[in-house]
C-alpha cells in the first residue's frame, strides 16, 4: 500500500478502472487526493482492477471518534453551575479528525460527596481535563465524568501565566504566586 499525493500517475485505463480519490486525464489515471493506493477486483470487468486512493484523513477516523468507555482528552470551553462544556481534542492516544463537545455534569465530577460538588471549584475555562465517556448524550455533546481517580484536570494554568502544579487531589498551586486553586486533579498515570 502505497501513500500518493495528487497529481501521481497510478496507472493506465486499460488496466484499471478509475474510483474514488482518482482522476482520469487522456489515457492514464491519476491520484486526486494524498493517501493510499488500493485496488480491488472488478465483477463486471474481470480483466480489469479498481483502482482507488482512500484519503488519510479518512483512515483513522474510526479509532478518533469518542465511544463510550473511552478515555479522552479536552479543553474546557466554559462552565456553568451544572456542568463544564469541553472541546475534545484526543481519543485515547488518536487525535479526534473532527470537532466534537462534551459534557461533565456535576454529578459526574467525582465519585463521592457528589452533592457537594461545585463545578466552578473543579474546572476552569482553558484547563486541560483527562476523562471517561460515560454516554454518546444527545446531538451536541456526549456525557464524560471524572469520577475515577486518574481523571481530571492534568494541566491548568494559573491566571499569572505559569503552570500549576497538583497539591492534592483537589488543589493545584502557581509556583510563580504561590496562589493556591480548587481543581478536580487527575492522579498521574504512570507510564
Amino acid at each position: 500500500m502505497a501513500i500518493v499525493t495528487p497529481g501521481e500517475r497510478l496507472g493506465l485505463n486499460g488496466e484499471f478502472i478509475a474510483s474514488h480519490g482518482t482522476v482520469e486525464i487522456g489515457d492514464h489515471i491519476y491520484a486526486a487526493v494524498v493517501g493510499t493506493v488500493t485496488t480491488t477486483p472488478s465483477e463486471s470487468d474481470g480483466e480489469r482492477l479498481i483502482i482507488q486512493v482512500v484519503p488519510k484523513s479518512k483512515r483513522n477516523m474510526a479509532a478518533s471518534i469518542p465511544e463510550v468507555s473511552s478515555i479522552v482528552t479536552g479543553k474546557v470551553l466554559r462552565v456553568n453551575p451544572r456542568m463544564a462544556t469541553l472541546s475534545i481534542m484526543v481519543v485515547g492516544e488518536t487525535p479526534c479528525a473532527d470537532n466534537f463537545q462534551g459534557v461533565i455534569r456535576v454529578q459526574d465530577v467525582r465519585a463521592t460527596e457528589r452533592d457537594k460538588v461545585q463545578i466552578y471549584n473543579s474546572f476552569r475555562p482553558g484547563d486541560i481535563v483527562r476523562a471517561e465517556v460515560i454516554s454518546l448524550g444527545d446531538s451536541r455533546s456526549y456525557y464524560l465524568s471524572t469520577a475515577k481517580n486518574e481523571l481530571g484536570v492534568i494541566l491548568a494554568t494559573s491566571p499569572a501565566g505559569a503552570t500549576m502544579i497538583p497539591i492534592s487531589w483537589e488543589e493545584m498551586v502557581c509556583p510563580k504566586t504561590k496562589v493556591v486553586e480548587n481543581r478536580k486533579c487527575a492522579k498521574p498515570v504512570d507510564a
